[in-house]
Parts: C-alpha cells; structure tokens; sequence
C-alpha cells in the first residue's frame, strides 16, 4: 500500500504588472477611442482645478490688497434723496470728526461745481470726457494710501496757486502721460499748472476720474465754498465699528441721519462674495462635463466588451477567473480615467498659472483642486467601468466564443 502526498491548488493571482499589461491592451488598440473618452474626463477636471485655482489666486490677490489699504478707511458724505436735507456737510464736519478718539487722519474733497476740465480752450464746452474738478487738502494721499506717478502732489507751497494733480483716467484721458514739458490745463476760465500725475486709487475709484486743486486756489481762483461733499476717516483698526456708529452724529450733530458713512473696502469684499458665487457655478458646470466624461467612459467599456467577446471567452477557456476578467476591465476604466485626470489637473493648472500670471496675482493651485481632481477622476472611472466589468465577467466562455 503506497501513501502520497496531495497538495491543494491555490489561486491564481493577477499581479499588479500583469493587470496594467492587460488593462492597457484595449487602449492601444483602440487609441483614438480612448483618446476622446479620457478628454471628457481630462475637460471636467481642468475646468474645476481652474476655477479653484483663479478663486484662491483672485482671494490672495484681494487679502493682499486689504492687507496693504487696510479696512479701517471710512468715508463721510451727505445723504442724498426725497426728504433728506441741504445735501452738504457741515463746514465744521473734518474738524468735529477729527476730534474722535480713534481718528488717525482725515482728509476732505470738496466738489467743485459748475467747472469744467479742458485740455486746450479749442475743446467745445460740455465735452469734459467725465472729468470732475475737486478742491482737496494736503492729506489726501496719506489717508487713502494714494501714491504719486509723475511729478508730486500738493503741499503748502503749492496749494493756494493755480496747480492742479490730475488723477490716473483723467490725465489719460486729457492725454498728459508726464510732466517734461511743462503742461497746463483748463479748469473754468483758469489756466492751472500740472504738478503731478497720480497712480490709481484703489479705494476710491472717483479721484481717478478728477482734477484736483488745493482748497485755498479753489477758493481763490474757482469761487468754490469749500464746503466738504466727502471726508475720508483713517481710523484706529480695533475701533471701526465704534467710529461708524458716532460719525453721523460727530458730522453733523443737528441732523445725523442725513449722514452717510461707507467703508470703500466693504466693495471689495463683496466682489469677492459674488467671485465666490460665480466659482461655485462653474463647479457645478466642471461637474456636469465630469459626469458626461464618466458616461462617455462607460459606454467605451461596453462597446468594448462587446466587441471583445472572443478575447473573453478565451481568456475564460483558458483559465481567467470572472475576477480576473472583472478586474482586467475594470483596470481599463480607471486607466482611461487616470489619463484623463492627469492630462486635466495639468491642464488646469496650466490655464490658472497663465491667467494668475496676466493679472499679476500669485499662482496658487490649493490640494484640493488637484487631489480632489484625481481623487473625483478615478471615482467616476471606478462606477463607469463597474457595470461593463461585471458583465464581462458574467458572460460564459461557450457563448462568448459561440457568439463572437
């Protein structure tokens, strides 16, 4: 009587090399196919690696901005409306508010009404291409973080003679871009000298837009009142809200509801709201155009399967298991979709990098965008290949290769 030994079959396994082997077959046969099911993948990602990646550039750019101007500027004008007053401030409004504990600095304009701004006396009268003439004083630049382009700004020397500081648009607009040869214009029936040329005012959008004169020469040579229709506030950080809610009545302590007080970095923040708002629908957007690319993907594994119905029912005659052919094609879905979510976060990244870069921003692509983008990529290639996958596995050797 003879003994002897039987040792159990183990089973099969499909090695990581293996399954990239074979999961790669159909894509290199079929190139062109693949090619267009990966760009709908590789489309929804970039799209939403971009759109993230320009919000958190754009958000950088507007801090940074917030961080340099600060949000402790206010500015005072007088209501205006059916049932307001006299529409003006107070001549003794800049010296009230700057009496106000927190007040840093204060500056007021004063609009000069009735005068206009030319270039040459040639120009007809009523084509002033929306430049505004305002009486300002000496501080204006330090309380508004404004800067000088060509030439300086006005100083005690200079304030009470007829020279004038133009604002960025409008000496484009006047066509002045510097100061060597001397240059004037015409502001009423005076002939003001250009001393300088500003840089854009961020906070205050209407000064780039004026000619601005010291307040003695308005007085002197514009018959202006120099009654303020706006005072700029510097205030203490820790302390803004408490200084908005005293400002009306510090302003104007007789009628304090007719006094306005807005904080110019309040627009900022909110375009940053509605920047937040157009992201999120472009997300939605991204991930309209993921899903197609995952339905597109899904309907290549199944036009593949079918088309592959003799390599399956070989491989299954041959000895693959249905987890074999299941993982073989799944493999191929998420190959595809690995493609496609490569080629999109770079594409992506790319777009922000060459927009961030033409708006002057810092690039900035956040983990999120890229690893949620090839995290979402394999997700969709995951759930598209699924279903192909378990039908080829289900499909018998004999009627595949019967079929076929």
């Amino acid at each position: 009587m003879t003994t002897g030994t039987s040792s159990e079959l183990k089973p099969s396994k499909l090695h990581v090399a293996d399954l990239a082997r074979t999961a790669s077959v159909g894509l290199k046969t079929r190139k062109l196919r693949a090619a267009l099911s990966a760009l709908g993948i590789m489309i929804g990602i970039a799209s939403m690696v971009a759109v993230l990646g320009l919000s958190e550039s754009s958000k950088s750019d507007l801090l940074a901005q917030l961080d340099r101007l600060g949000t402790n500027l206010l500015t005072v004008q007088a209501g205006q409306g059916f049932g307001r007053g006299s529409g003006e401030l107070p001549d003794t409004a800049t010296e009230m508010i700057a009496r106000i504990g927190p007040v840093e600095t204060t500056s007021a304009i004063s609009a000069v009404d009735g005068t206009n701004a030319y270039r040459s006396d040639y120009i007809p009268p009523g084509q002033t291409g929306g430049i505004t003439v305002q009486a300002v004083d000496i501080n204006l630049l330090d309380t508004l973080g404004g800067s000088v382009g060509e030439g300086r700004f006005h100083d005690e020397a200079s304030a009470p003679y007829p020279t004038v500081v133009l604002g960025s648009v409008a000496a484009e607009r006047m066509g002045i871009n510097d100061l060597d040869p001397a240059v004037q214009v015409l502001l009423g029936d005076q002939w003001f000298s250009v001393i300088g040329i500003l840089d854009e005012f961020e906070l205050s959008a209407d000064l780039d837009r004026a000619a601005m004169v010291g307040m003695e020469a308005a007085a002197t040579y514009l018959d202006d009142d120099n009654v303020p229709t706006s005072v700029y506030v510097r205030t203490d950080p820790q302390y803004v809200e408490d200084v908005m809610g005293v400002l009306g009545a510090t302003a104007n302590p007789e009628t304090p509801e007719e006094v306005e007080v807005d904080r110019p970095s309040d627009a900022l923040e909110a375009r940053e709201a509605a920047d937040d708002a157009f992201t999120a629908l472009f997300l939605g957007l991204g991930a309209v155009a993921l899903l197609v690319g995952g339905v597109g993907i899904a309907n290549v594994m199944v036009i593949s399967v079918l088309e592959r119905r003799a390599e399956i029912g070989l491989r299954r005659a041959l000895g693959a298991t249905k987890r074999h052919v299941a993982t073989q094609f799944l493999g191929e879905a998420l190959l595809l979709a690995a493609v496609g979510g490569v080629g999109g976060v770079a594409l992506g990244a790319l777009v922000t990098g060459f927009y961030a870069n033409f708006k002057g921003w810092e690039i900035l692509i956040p983990t999120l965008a890229w690893a949620g983008g090839l995290a979402a990529a394999f997700l969709i290639g995951a759930v598209a290949g699924l279903y192909p996958a378990v039908r080829a596995a289900r499909m018998s050797p004999t009627e595949a290769l019967r079929t076929s």
